[in-house]
């Protein structure tokens, strides 16, 4: 093996122990909530267009600015496709994930006339869990559906961790059979509550969601783009993890440069291509994300928050969070609290 190449394996070995460890902690602190809100039985041929994003929002929790969705196929086959997307295919017991919630079309391996899913459903308040009955009579597909509310950056779009749309098929072992027998203790024990949301069992949602990931980042695709494809880029992956260790250190492009051993060009050209941004708007997205999540969970004041993310005038970090949220910091505080 020749050095040059050595040298080359081992900057990509580190690069992926960066990233396994990057992931295990953006797993490790989401924080959701969100319940099994729908079942549906659909008999061949069927499809449907589902509510646009911010409709399904606005039913499902109001005042978040997105929701996942996850459908799981309980039983049959079916296929979902997001606009501009390729279609995928989902059978018993593999879980589809809309991570930013994107407006959809599923269907079943027969043609169907394809209706709007808001003709299929009473609209809310729910006294009870919808189950929509719809298709020709043929094969029964079964799919039980859920929505959860998260604003850590793992769903922001922007950063593009993850694709519209993926399919998680659990392996066969414990923690297949630990995520099926989830999903179903979920949904039998999910239930309306008197205001008319629909409560889950205390953390199954969550956790149950937690492990579909960890099942997917495990075995993600070798996508050329997106936020895991950088975490495990031989030169984005040790300055991914320098902002993120530092992220109120006075980061300027010749210093990330060096942390990469690249040039300043180079390192702009690898941010544009894998995270379609450039270095310092990713600083800053990542920079107003922990603001976020200081300003929602912590008592810190607002000045105290713009040191911890790298601002040392209230006045910057104010016009920098007013242009990423499109208010002041405090007015964020007061809406979200």
């Amino acid at each position: 093996m020749s050095a040059s190449r050595a040298s080359h394996d081992r900057v990509a070995a580190a690069a992926d122990r960066t990233a396994t460890a990057q992931v295990d902690a953006a797993l490790d602190r989401l924080h959701l909530s969100g319940a099994i809100f729908l079942r549906g039985e659909y008999t061949e041929g069927w499809s449907y267009t589902s509510l646009p994003a911010g409709d399904a929002a606005a039913i499902l929790a109001p005042g978040a600015p997105r929701v996942i969705l996850f459908h799981v196929v309980a039983a049959g086959r079916c296929w979902i496709e997001v606009d501009g997307g390729e279609r995928l295919w989902a059978g018993p017991g593999d879980v589809i994930v809309l991570p930013y919630g994107d407006a959809h079309r599923m269907g079943g391996a027969d043609e169907g006339t394809c209706v709007p899913i808001a003709d299929l459903i009473d609209p809310p308040p729910w006294t009870r869990m919808p189950v929509i009955r719809h298709g020709n009579g043929g094969r029964t597909t079964s799919v039980v559906c859920g929505w959860l509310r998260c604003e850590d950056p793992l769903f922001d779009r922007r950063l593009r961790v993850f694709p519209p749309v993926f399919v998680v098929s659990p392996p066969d072992g414990p923690a297949g059979d630990w995520v099926r027998a989830s999903i179903e203790y979920a949904a039998g024990l999910t239930a309306v509550a008197p205001d008319g949301r629909i409560e889950a069992p205390p953390r199954l949602p969550e956790l149950l969601f937690i492990e579909v990931l960890r099942l997917y980042v495990a075995d993600f695709p070798a996508e050329p783009m997106g936020w895991l494809a950088a975490l495990s880029d031989p030169v984005l992956a040790p300055v991914l993890a320098a902002v993120h260790a530092d992220p109120d250190r006075k980061w300027d492009l010749v210093t990330l440069a060096r942390r990469a051993n690249v040039s300043v060009s180079l390192l702009d050209q690898r941010f544009r291509s894998v995270l379609g941004m450039a270095p310092i708007r990713y600083m800053t997205a990542w920079r107003m994300h922990l603001a976020e999540d200081l300003l929602r969970s912590t008592d810190l004041t607002v000045s105290a928050v713009a040191r911890r993310v790298g601002y040392e005038s209230d006045e910057a970090f104010s016009r920098a969070f007013k242009r990423a949220l499109g208010t002041a910091p405090s007015s964020w505080r007061s809406r979200t609290a």
